[in-house]
Parts: C-alpha cells; structure tokens; sequence
C-alpha cells in the first residue's frame, strides 16, 4: 500500500514540475513576470512535496511501525541527563551554601 501512495506521490510531484515548466514557458513567450512567478511557486511546492515524502517514508518511526526495526528503549539510549549539566549560576549550589 506505501509503494502505490509512494509513486502516486511522485507521479504527482512529476506533473506539478511539468506544469511548472510550461508556466515558465509560457511567461517567457508572453514576457510576463507574474507566470514567471508562478511557475517558480509551483516547482518549490513540488519541491517540498518530495521532501515530506522522502522524510515521512524513510523516517525510523516508519520503519518501526512496519516491523522493519525493533522499537528503540528510550530508557536506555536517553543519551546525556540533564542532570550531569553544570550550569554557571549553578555553581554556588553545587558546592554548597557559603554564607
């Protein structure tokens, strides 16, 4: 089912880029500015299309969720604690009360 929306997406992504293009095209022959424009605001929306689908398609959590990938125990892998963390206006309270 993700490999039919997958290439939906990208046949999708395809013609906004060919509707781009002729737009673009068009603004040349017409020497107008504001198809010209337009053109440009559909090939970043193709653009950015792509990069969700590429971004939610291979993200971990995906993989995870297909059973590609065993689940990842955040107990384990919480990396640094914020608790390990020395702040500056820390320090006072780190070696104590001095008054």
């Amino acid at each position: 089912m993700l490999t039919v929306i997958a290439l939906l997406v990208m046949v999708l992504v395809i013609a906004l880029v060919a509707w781009a293009l002729q737009l673009m095209q068009a603004a040349t022959e017409r020497r107008e500015f504001s198809l010209m424009l337009a053109g440009c605001m559909v090939c970043s929306a193709a653009v950015g299309l792509a990069t969700v689908m590429v971004l939610t398609f291979t993200s971990p959590g995906r993989l995870e969720a297909r059973g590609l990938l065993l689940p990842l125990d955040t107990e384990a892998t919480a990396g640094i604690s914020l608790d390990a963390i020395l702040l500056p206006w820390d320090e006072t309270a780190a070696l104590g009360d001095l008054s």
